[in-house]
């Protein structure tokens, strides 16, 4: 059995099938670690918020990262044991950008995410799964001005995303992007883009979270399945992509469980890692 004393997991894609639930039997051999002492929490690209209550009711979840790295925080009180924002400037120079494409854009603060309020409605120009807009209109925040919510905060984000029409248009943005200057780049979605501050990564939360409790690298483990989870698989101990994951998280993973939509991380872990 392998010795693991914390596991981040991402969430779509993932722990969550693709009708975004997590099953009775994932929480059945989540629980199990718990019982043996085992961290086990969400590595998320989503904002605090967006971690939904079908998920807080399961109460061995006591920390996660989210924003892609950006915040780590105490599940049941919100409180951030630290995070790397996206400075003002910054935020500024990437919502221009994706302002050059027709996006639905959205900024995070404090673990909640904001989105106009007109593309919102429109949702499925940007979005093929009915899962994943029903997940995205029952967390976001609508607002009729974007851009006014953005000044009117006037300070560092957990994270700023777009979501494109078209593979076409999202690849000019990354283009653009790629010219400013301190900033990290990634997406889990087919056409979306998410910015964080310069080498944010959840492999990164991860391991900081683990100094944080006497946790060491080796100790860590990690299942994902997008481009956004690339980085905390090189990173942490024991990297775990899922069978349905892209062909690079594979390659670069030290093991293959199976798909999300049969149960792949609770099986990998209750064959390698419970004893």
């Amino acid at each position: 059995m392998m010795k693991v004393k914390l596991i981040g997991m991402d969430l779509d894609g993932t722990l969550l099938t693709s009708k975004k639930e997590l099953t009775a039997y994932t929480k059945e051999i989540l629980s199990r670690a718990v019982k043996q002492g085992i961290i086990v929490m969400p590595a998320t690209g989503r904002p605090l918020k967006g971690i939904t209550d079908d998920l807080l009711e399961f109460s061995g979840f006591r920390y996660a990262v989210t924003a892609n790295g950006g915040r780590v925080v105490k599940l049941r009180t919100g409180e951030a044991l630290f995070e790397e924002l996206v400075p003002v400037e910054t935020a500024r120079k990437v919502l221009e950008v994706l302002g050059h494409y027709d996006t639905l854009r959205e900024i995070y603060f404090d673990g909640t995410g904001y989105a106009q309020a007109d593309k919102l409605k429109d949702i499925e120009r940007y979005l093929e799964e009915a899962p994943m807009m029903e997940y995205i209109m029952r967390t976001r925040i609508p607002v009729p001005d974007l851009w006014a919510k953005f000044e009117e905060e006037n300070r560092a984000a957990d994270k700023v995303q777009g979501l494109f029409v078209s593979l076409e248009e999202r690849a000019m943005a990354i283009r653009e992007l790629r010219e400013v200057s301190g900033i990290e780049i990634t997406g889990a979605l087919k056409k979306n883009i998410e910015v964080n501050a310069a080498g944010v990564n959840k492999g990164r939360a991860l391991i900081k979270l683990g100094e944080l409790l006497g946790i060491r690298r080796e100790e860590i483990m990690a299942f994902g399945d997008g481009a956004n989870d690339l980085k905390m698989i090189k990173e942490v101990g024991v990297g775990v992509a899922m069978e349905n994951a892209k062909d690079e998280l594979k390659e670069a993973a030290d093991y293959i469980a199976g798909s999300n939509d049969k149960d792949g991380v609770a099986r990998f872990i209750e064959t390698y890692v419970l004893s």
